[in-house]
């Protein structure tokens, strides 16, 4: 059977809610392709739980800390169960029933099943064709990239799907990579009593934050009892019965962790949090562009592929954030009813939610040094600062890289207990190219986290031209 609507979209997740949302009595009509659940990763497998699950071990540490602030005693027991019970209804029990009926109420027709691009007008799933007269969105987003390590396909290892809904609470857990999902998933099972190891290949781990990101988050994460292996990667995993390593037996066999440098780590549990790559299969066969890395290759500006064929959200390897598929979604759909929108990547925050939270927007230092900015820098301490201390607070970062010759900001990464939720003046600098010199002169409020800008700003501002 052929049906035919002005635009087929692939994928019901962030991006093509958005469109779906865009389009809304605009007489185009849209058919919305999903195989999983109307979302997409965010709400069931991603944010939404792993954020839901941080902010429970989140509450345990500053119980904690009220032994130090306000209370001579403190007693609490973990209940995982109900750490789970609250993390499933955060995800939606994973019940897509009424994102679907919102998607629905736009008027878009929703088809559930596994659709693949047969060629740059057609979308298939099983014996049904979806012909576009306008316009086909991919918008299928990206799955954990697994590693190709001798022996992981012989234990029961995790990625974040598992990890992130709390399936059970293991006595260890070894974690294969220390990038955002990892250090995040590291500190959420540790809170809750379990002794963590993150294993990163790479020379630090946060690869694409700062380097000063990673050496400030480090002393917290380690506080939390988790032991961080950098520059030593995983060769060889093998399988060890519960008995020989010490546990009831059960039908998990613990994992063994072979590194390079012939050291070994011993967990219950493996999760694998290695990176993302594109959900390419249900494309790549089409005649579109891939990046090296495998995402799907578009015009950063205007999110074409081809013409008439769209990426949106993860699958383009712009940025692997819900913010951005959402604002993606925008994008095409104004581009999908005429007007010439075009995407603006220059200031995409991005937020590691651990506690103290990692954000930053922009170029490092050393992105803006590759690109030939003359650059300067500021740097600051928001532990040392009167919120730092009222918070109880130590041991954060403030980084800013502005560009001498323009006056202006062009990158920040910022360290501290709701960093992500101070970045947002720093994100409008960048966007619009506000001269250092005016953001020197913003007040902040006293006693505010945000109140570090103020120093630094007036210090980036006197270095510039």
């Amino acid at each position: 059977m052929t049906r035919e609507f002005d635009v087929v979209c692939l994928g019901a997740g962030v991006a093509g809610e958005a469109i779906a949302a865009g389009l809304r009595g605009s007489g185009l009509t849209l058919a919305v392709v999903e195989r999983e659940l109307v979302g997409g990763e965010c709400p069931y497998w991603g944010c939404i739980p792993s954020k839901t699950f941080l902010r429970s071990g989140e509450t345990l540490s500053e119980a904690d800390r009220a032994r130090r602030l306000a209370a001579s005693r403190v007693d609490w027991t973990v209940d995982a169960h109900k750490v789970r019970e609250r993390v499933l209804w955060m995800a939606r029990n994973l019940d897509d029933t009424r994102p679907a009926a919102a998607l629905e109420a736009t008027g878009a027709t929703l088809l559930r099943g596994e659709g693949r691009l047969a060629d740059l007008r057609t979308v298939t799933i099983g014996a049904e064709r979806l012909v576009a007269r306008r316009a086909v969105v991919v918008a299928n987003g990206g799955t954990a990239a697994i590693p190709s390590i001798p022996g992981l396909d012989t234990v029961e290892y995790w990625t974040h799907r598992q990890a992130a809904l709390l399936n059970e609470l293991p006595d260890s857990l070894a974690i294969l990579g220390g990038g955002p999902i990892g250090i995040e998933l590291a500190q959420a099972y540790a809170r809750l009593g379990c002794k963590v190891t993150v294993i990163e290949a790479g020379a630090a781990f946060l690869g694409h934050e700062e380097p000063e990101a990673g050496q400030a988050l480090r002393p917290h994460l380690e506080a939390d009892g988790i032991q961080v292996m950098v520059g030593d990667p995983c060769v060889a995993v093998e399988a060890q019965s519960r008995a020989a390593f010490g546990r009831p037996p059960g039908h998990v066999a613990a994992a063994v962790v072979h590194l390079k440098s012939g050291a070994s780590v011993l967990a219950d549990r493996l999760l694998v949090a290695t990176g993302r790559r594109a959900n390419s299969e249900a494309w790549r066969h089409a005649g579109l562009a891939q990046t090296q890395r495998g995402w799907l290759q578009v015009d950063p500006a205007t999110l074409e592929a081809r013409p008439g064929v769209f990426g949106a959200g993860d699958v383009t390897g712009l940025g692997g954030f819900t913010h951005l598929a959402h604002y993606h979604g925008q994008i095409v759909a104004r581009r999908l009813l005429g007007v010439d929108a075009r995407a603006d990547h220059s200031a995409v925050p991005r937020v590691t939610f651990t506690d103290p939270e990692v954000a930053s927007i922009g170029l490092s230092e050393a992105a803006a040094r590759a690109q030939g900015i003359d650059v300067v820098t500021a740097h600051a301490d928001p532990g040392e600062t009167a919120r730092g201390y009222i918070h109880d607070f130590r041991g954060g970062m403030l980084k800013l890289v502005g560009d001498r010759s323009r006056g202006v900001l062009v990158g920040a990464t910022w360290v501290s207990p709701r960093a992500g939720e101070g970045i947002g003046e720093l994100v409008l600098a960048i966007k619009l190219g506000i001269p250092l010199k005016a953001l020197a002169d913003v007040i902040h409020p006293f006693p505010a986290f945000n109140r570090v800008l103020g120093e630094s700003l007036g210090e980036l501002a006197s270095k510039v031209i």
